[in-house]
């Protein structure tokens, strides 16, 4: 393989990892990753706004 194309084969195979690590590392230095949530704290406002609808529209019974 010529010079050229070494060149461009070290250069996208550092491009394609580098940009893997630093995404990895955003990831793994997010705030919410170190906080993981029960499925009792999650947010359900639009299933609780939904229900109240439904009952105030007189439509269940």
């Amino acid at each position: 393989m010529t010079t050229g194309g070494w060149l461009v084969m070290i250069l996208s195979v550092g491009s394609a990892t580098g940009f893997f690590a630093f995404c990895i590392a955003r990831v793994l230095k997010a705030e919410d990753a170190a906080k993981p949530h029960a499925p009792d704290e999650v947010d359900d406002v639009d299933f609780e706004d939904n229900d109240e609808r439904e009952d105030s529209t007189g439509s269940g019974n």
